[in-house]
């Protein structure tokens, strides 16, 4: 594999994430409601059409000439992945933005460290993502179709740090804390890139149930957060095109660079 390519694959989401982050220093302290229903669900379709895409559909294919056995590693792990993702909602003590109610087992944590903490185990399913389809580029997958994956959730890495670092700032935080914490909150992107890529050199068979596994995490934080902080209250058809838009954008950049 391209060292070059899978150093500059793991580093473009944080990269996106550093970039979105640093908008708390050039916009006022709350972002326009409209802005964040679109950047909403434009991260939603970006999320949802890389799992559709990049992650299931390859996932499917590796089991051609199986029959149809070859969708149970796509389902099973897409189920366990979905699981999985429950069970670290559920254990782990954290706040989304716009809410006043923490999720989770009570905790002492404070809310900017619980805030922290519910952007991580959003971005948790982006890094996994991007690690197995990086080691899936040569079985099945290849190399510009990773690296499409990244770009795409780099991309909409962008408003999601602004996301992230506006509310922190708006909260009493200073710009320059807002925009680190909003920065460290995607390194778990590459962090867990990284552990994926291994784990699945030690388990190349597995490949497939990664593939659905890291796409069932994804869709679990399109359906139980994007979806519904961009639904409620006004403004919700701006989520819905920014949706479509983010959308098209990752199935383009999959066929493209696929």
């Amino acid at each position: 594999m391209d060292t070059t390519a899978l150093l500059l694959g793991l580093l473009l989401p944080l990269l996106g994430t550093l970039l979105g982050s640093s908008f708390v220093f050039f916009m006022k302290k709350e972002m326009p409601d409209r802005l964040q229903k679109s950047l909403l669900g434009f991260a939603s379709g970006v999320m949802v059409a890389a799992s559709v895409w990049s992650l299931l559909l390859p996932a499917m294919e590796m089991g051609e000439g199986r029959g149809a056995a070859a969708v149970v590693p796509a389902a099973v792990g897409f189920l366990l992945g979905i699981g999985f993702l429950l069970l670290v909602d559920e254990l782990t003590p954290h706040l989304h933005i716009g809410s006043s109610r923490a999720e989770g087992p009570r905790s002492k944590l404070s809310r900017t460290a619980m805030l922290a903490l519910a952007v991580t185990i959003h971005n948790l399913p982006e890094g996994m993502a991007v690690g197995v389809v990086f080691a899936g580029s040569g079985h099945g997958l290849t190399l510009s179709a990773a690296l499409a994956v990244s770009i795409g959730i780099a991309i909409q890495n962008i408003p999601e740090g602004a996301i992230i670092s506006m509310p922190m700032h708006a909260a009493g935080n200073s710009r320059w804390r807002s925009f680190l914490i909003g920065t460290l909150s995607g390194v778990v992107e590459p962090l867990g890139a990284l552990a994926i890529l291994l784990l699945a050199s030690l388990l190349g068979p597995a490949l497939p149930w990664m593939l659905a596994f890291a796409a069932g995490a994804m869709m679990y934080v399109v359906v139980e957060e994007l979806i519904p902080e961009a639904s409620q209250s006004a403004h919700s058809n701006l989520s819905t095109l920014g949706f479509a838009a983010g959308f098209v954008l990752m199935m383009v950049l999959d066929v493209l660079l696929g």
